[in-house]
């Protein structure tokens, strides 16, 4: 088990994760910017969002980690100087509603094009859905996912930006994501079509 002062007070850069949000607005100073593989867990539209992308009596939907498969991503060197203050600027941005476990796990950086017991392994923060909290929202169909997708609007703007801003950086990436790119191609339908550009901003 991972303890915040193991996080907090480790004295060496520290690598942090990106699966959502933080791939194409990371928010923070960074020296190296790397993609990434995240094994035993995956990338799923599973959160409510009460706060950035919905509000609780019209709930959106955000991504969290939740349990098993893998998951490809974005991984980002923090120098250690800049440490404490990346890890203050990422808690009072993913940890509004404290939805997500803060936690450390080894992941797999993609950066180099030999064999794969030559890649880089490193431990990287990481957060993960809390299946115990109210916004969990487990395994949805696509038309749930569909539904919340369209109606959230929080305090970062229009849900449905923040999918296909996710989906765009996927694709920069050579990504698919099945359910994240289905959704996309619905919303991109004229009626369902938003006025403006993605918004630069957190998930919760």
């Amino acid at each position: 088990m991972v303890t915040t002062s193991e996080i907090d007070h480790a004295d060496e850069d520290l690598w942090v994760f990106g699966y959502g949000s933080l791939m194409w607005r990371p928010g923070f100073a960074f020296v190296e910017r790397v993609p990434a593989r995240l094994v035993g867990l995956h990338r799923a539209l599973c959160v409510f969002s009460f706060v950035h992308r919905g509000t609780p009596e019209k709930p959106g939907l955000v991504l969290g980690l939740d349990r098993g498969g893998t998951c490809r991503g974005i991984a980002f060197r923090v120098a250690r100087a800049e440490r404490a203050a990346t890890l203050a600027y990422l808690r009072a941005r993913e940890q509004v509603t404290h939805v997500y476990l803060e936690t450390l796990r080894p992941i797999v950086l993609l950066d180099g094009g030999g064999p794969a017991a030559a890649q880089r392994r490193v431990r990287a923060l990481v957060y993960v859905v809390d299946r115990s909290h109210p916004q969990y929202a487990g395994r949805l169909d696509l038309e749930q996912q569909l539904r919340l997708v369209r109606q959230g609007h929080g305090q970062s703007g229009p849900n449905r930006d923040y999918v296909v801003a996710t989906v765009r950086e996927l694709e920069a990436q050579g990504c698919r994501d099945a359910q994240l790119h289905a959704i996309a191609r619905r919303l991109a339908a004229p009626e369902a079509r938003a006025p403006h550009g993605p918004a630069d901003a957190p998930s919760t």
